[in-house]
């Protein structure tokens, strides 16, 4: 056991643990103020649920010994057997606990990125049951397929901190969910205009510091991999910046603060599965292409008509699809030897592979989310009422206001 690992390790995962209150203000300052405190429980309450969650099945789940390349079995139920020593199998320097709550708070955070696809209109008991079946259900499956000895990571698909697993199954997830959720009371008529910028973009910007944690350590090691994660996370969030700002001054006239920070998470979204397997040139590109991409993304929303709130379609959805793609273009055994050589680097079939990841999991998240959302309904009901709607959420559901 490494010290230095283990370290590195926890701090990680204390930062990725940072990065839901960070998102919670992000997706809090885009709403209106009656639904501020309603939007950021959503995202903060799940730290309690997923843990428990994660610690009873789906750490078991996702990571336990391979049935079938389809699902970990449950000889690790509420962490039988996960103890101080490294595990055999993951982060062989670091605890085996170490592994399992860095790997927590991953299972935490996507869930929650779904949350701003119906903002300011779902129940919160509807949440609560969507997003604990969401987890069993695709979180965990998605996980093990890529990551615990699956059917994606057999046929060497590479996704080094969740491309797949995290991002192209919270876009696809949130892409039914505004479907089946419906549109919010007087979508296309009435204006929905952020109420607090400043807390959305100090949000962003933790986001932008907890996704260090979340690429650099997935490493599982203080190394040379992991400071490669770090520098191209940094590079590909800058030039997405970038990208977005000069799309959207092209576009409207003017550059926003919003553009900026909205360009800078597509950045870390498409950076996230090759962080560990391109160097800075190719995250340059990457970066680029993804605030360009994604802005046209968003623009694109009120063509299709659907509601997706806060854009999660948009940015982690199509943000993810190219981060996988693009893996599949860039990566470079130079920069990892446990990795694989992209097209660029004189092997095409890493592409078509990153593809079939890509289909696969907007597949079985389309389909799975939509069987959860019409279950959640049935049992529930998804929406609150329109009185509670034009109330707000703090109020009808959590006796609270955000603002005196």
């Amino acid at each position: 056991m490494n010290a230095g690992d283990t370290v590195f390790v926890l701090l990680s995962a204390a930062l990725v643990m940072f990065m839901t209150p960070g998102l919670a203000l992000f997706y809090g300052g885009l709403v209106r103020n009656k639904n501020v405190l309603g939007t950021i429980m959503q995202s903060f309450i799940l730290l309690g649920l997923i843990t428990l969650e994660w610690v009873m099945i789906g750490y078991s789940m996702s990571f336990g010994p391979d049935i079938g390349g389809i699902i970990g079995n449950l000889d690790w139920f509420a962490l039988s057997g996960v103890g101080m020593e490294p595990s055999e199998s993951y982060g062989t320097t670091i605890p085996h606990l170490a592994f399992m709550i860095f790997q927590c708070m991953f299972a935490i955070i996507t869930p929650a990125l779904i949350t701003g696809a119906f903002a300011e209109r779902i129940k919160f008991s509807a949440f609560i049951l969507f997003s604990l079946l969401w987890a069993i259900l695709v979180y965990n499956p998605l996980c093990h397929w890529a990551w615990g000895g699956g059917w994606m990571g057999k046929m060497g698909a590479l996704d080094f901190a969740g491309g797949t697993v995290v991002h192209i199954s919270s876009g696809a997830a949130a892409f039914i969910a505004a479907l089946v959720t419906g549109k919010r009371k007087g979508f296309g008529i009435t204006q929905y205009i952020p109420h607090n910028l400043p807390m959305a973009i100090t949000g962003a910007a933790l986001l932008w510091f907890g996704w260090f944690g979340f690429n650099a350590g997935s490493a599982l090691s203080c190394s040379g991999l992991a400071a490669n994660a770090f520098v191209v996370t940094h590079i590909s969030a800058s030039a997405a910046a970038l990208a977005w700002v000069s799309a959207e001054w092209i576009h409207s006239g003017k550059p926003t603060t919003l553009g900026a920070a909205s360009g800078a998470v597509a950045g870390l979204v498409a950076i996230t599965p090759a962080c560990g397997y391109v160097g800075p040139v190719s995250a340059i590109i990457i970066g680029l292409v993804a605030g360009a991409l994604c802005f046209c993304g968003v623009m694109l929303k009120s063509r299709f008509g659907y509601d997706d709130s806060l854009d999660v379609v948009g940015i982690h959805g199509l943000g993810g699809i190219w981060g996988a793609l693009a893996t599949g273009l860039f990566a470079s055994v130079a920069i990892n030897p446990a990795g694989a050589n992209g097209l660029f680097f004189g092997n095409p079939g890493q592409l078509w592979i990153q593809f079939i990841s890509v289909i696969g999991t907007i597949a079985f998240s389309f389909f799975m989310t939509f069987i959860i959302l019409k279950v959640v309904d049935l049992i529930i009901g998804l929406r609150v009422s329109i009185e509670d709607e034009e109330r707000g959420l703090d109020i009808s559901l959590h006796n609270e206001t955000g603002y005196n």
